[in-house]
């Protein structure tokens, strides 16, 4: 199976690392030059990838097409390729529908939409993917979890928890330049802070079929620390902020 990749950014680059370290079995990963200081060093990585010239030398070589280019340059680029009816066709793009692929690549073919996040170049987190399918499910699953969605719709709601991705490091960072304000050093502040919410992050997926409000309840102790912690930032409608912009991304995505 030959793969090739349109697009060579985090999202890419972290999918190509993963299957290159994973037991998924290939011939080879073809990708575009379009960022040219990472697709040289993939190419210097793995022996198995061939740099393109062009986009269509990449929907020509290979089996699974890969778009995870932005929606501007994906509006632009997809329509002028032309595809086989054998090939499958995966697209990280957030904001261009199924029914806009199809209208776009003008050929009856697989097409899925997928959700992969950075950690996937260790084979952690979950992938969602719509609408399901079976070997696109069985080649994520190899990479992380595969989470499958019947309805487009509903997809969205995915994509709108994906997009809070920055925020939480953001938030890993404030800590830790506190931390580091008050005379922590600073690889011991960012060691101490992505490790204590890594601890947390197993414990709460270790628990997952459980109500979260239960962990919520069960790390606060009358008068504690956390109590204070969560009160606070209650009064301060912090929880509201975030419903309220997973409210704005949703609202962009929906349309």
């Amino acid at each position: 199976m030959r793969l090739g990749f349109i697009g060579t950014g985090k999202i890419a680059s972290s999918v190509i690392i993963g299957i290159c370290n994973s037991k998924i079995k290939y011939k080879q990963i073809i990708i575009s030059p379009r960022n040219k200081k990472i697709a040289l060093s993939l190419k210097k990585k793995f022996k198995k990838i061939i740099i393109s010239k062009t986009n269509q030398e990449i929907v020509d070589k290979s089996d699974w097409v890969f778009l995870s280019v932005t929606p501007t340059v994906g509006e632009k680029i997809i329509k002028d390729l032309k595809f086989r009816s054998n090939q499958k066709v995966i697209s990280f793009i957030s904001t261009i529908t199924l029914s806009q692929l199809r209208k776009m690549i003008k050929k009856k073919i697989d097409i899925v939409r997928a959700i992969p996040l950075p950690p996937i170049s260790l084979k952690e987190g979950p992938v969602p993917i719509c609408p399901p399918n079976k070997k696109v499910k069985a080649f994520f699953d190899k990479l992380g979890s595969t989470i499958e969605i019947k309805n487009e719709k509903l997809s969205i709601n995915f994509w709108s928890t994906s997009g809070m991705m920055a925020s939480y490091y953001n938030m890993l960072d404030t800590m830790s330049v506190w931390l580091n304000k008050r005379g922590v050093k600073k690889l011991d502040a960012q060691k101490y802070v992505t490790s204590l919410f890594l601890a947390l992050s197993k414990d709460a997926a270790i628990n997952s079929n459980k109500d979260l409000k239960i962990l919520v309840k069960d790390s606060q102790t009358p008068k504690g620390l956390n109590e204070q912690g969560l009160k606070e930032m209650i009064k301060k409608d912090v929880y509201k902020s975030v419903t309220s912009t997973l409210n704005s991304i949703y609202k962009r995505l929906d349309k």
